[in-house]
């Protein structure tokens, strides 16, 4: 298990290499940075110093190594909106992210697993048939219009709930209140998680349960719940973890939306304000984040195989 990781360690690294390669590339398409500081007052001859201060009067390759080099060398660069150390940005706005995120994952879980081992164990009964149709919902309908229809009944039309920000201002934060405000984001996430799972779920179990030794169980008189708890629900797992390591990058993505829309100080807030501004130091430092999570989950997922089952070898 050791080699494996070191070797899936070393494998990340011209992966990681060639995702900010990409990146960088998307990005001296989208445009440059300097076009959203022209003004009527911005000369012609500031832009060009403050081109030549930040690199950007350098050729492509030439900027992107640059950055490579900093970040080989620990420093992900400053914002050229704010000024501060990415590092520094990434550093305070990602517990939020993973506060929520790790709170819709576990939400999202804890309704598709088992919503989706009820719907194979009724297979083809009416419930399951409604189940299924729950599923194909909540995965089709669009998180933005999700959340805009809990904040219209939650807030505006019930009061119950407030729309935004992770606290209320001036009460310091308490541990209620923090709940209040992630109760609607987090929700909004889960039902994406719960809806694209129940399926994957269902399929995992209904597969298992069609082996002979869950046949010779019941046929011996082992009670339904044991078959299923005991026996059928261990040998799901393996693509029940595939579900939930691919749900990680996707959820860790998908979050931006969410966090814009309720304000919540996370990553998703600065990378859409550093989108829109062309930031690309900060872009390019939660691009990096996002294909490191993304290389972690996986690796994470390949552990939780041998756990699950020992017969695994690699």
């Amino acid at each position: 298990m050791i080699k494996y990781i070191l070797k899936k360690l070393l494998l990340a690294v011209p992966i990681l290499l060639g995702i900010t390669l990409i990146d960088y590339l998307i990005m001296s398409i989208a445009g440059n940075p300097l076009d959203m500081m022209v003004g009527p007052r911005v000369t012609r001859e500031s832009l060009a110093i403050r081109a030549e201060i930040l690199g950007l009067d350098q050729p492509l390759w030439l900027q992107y190594i640059s950055w490579l080099g900093q970040v080989i060398s620990g420093n992900l660069g400053y914002s050229y909106k704010s000024h501060l150390s990415v590092a520094e940005l990434i550093g305070t706005h990602i517990g939020p992210t993973l506060l929520l995120t790790g709170t819709a994952l576990l939400l999202g879980m804890l309704i598709a697993v088992p919503l989706g081992i009820y719907s194979a164990v009724h297979r083809y009964e009416k419930r399951d048939y409604v189940l299924i149709g729950f599923s194909f919902g909540a995965s089709s309908i669009p998180g933005f219009f999700l959340s805009l229809l809990l904040i219209y009944f939650f807030t505006v039309r019930l009061g119950l709930l407030p729309s935004g920000g992770m606290y209320t201002p001036g009460t310091g934060g308490s541990v209620s209140d923090i709940a209040r405000h992630l109760i609607m984001p987090s929700l909004v996430l889960a039902v994406s998680i719960a809806g694209n799972n129940v399926r994957y779920i269902r399929s995992a179990v209904l597969e298992i349960l069609d082996m002979d030794y869950l046949r010779t169980a019941r046929a011996k008189g082992i009670g339904p719940a044991l078959v299923i708890r005991k026996h059928a629900l261990r040998n799901a797992l393996l693509p029940i973890i595939t579900v939930i390591g691919m749900e990680i990058p996707v959820l860790f993505g998908g979050s931006i939306i969410v966090e814009q829309i309720f304000s919540w100080p996370g990553l998703g807030l600065i990378t859409m304000n550093a989108i829109i501004g062309r930031d690309y130091p900060v872009i390019m430092g939660v691009c990096l984040l996002s294909g490191v999570v993304v290389l972690c989950a996986n690796l994470l997922t390949d552990i939780l195989y041998a756990l699950a089952d020992p017969t695994i070898k690699y």
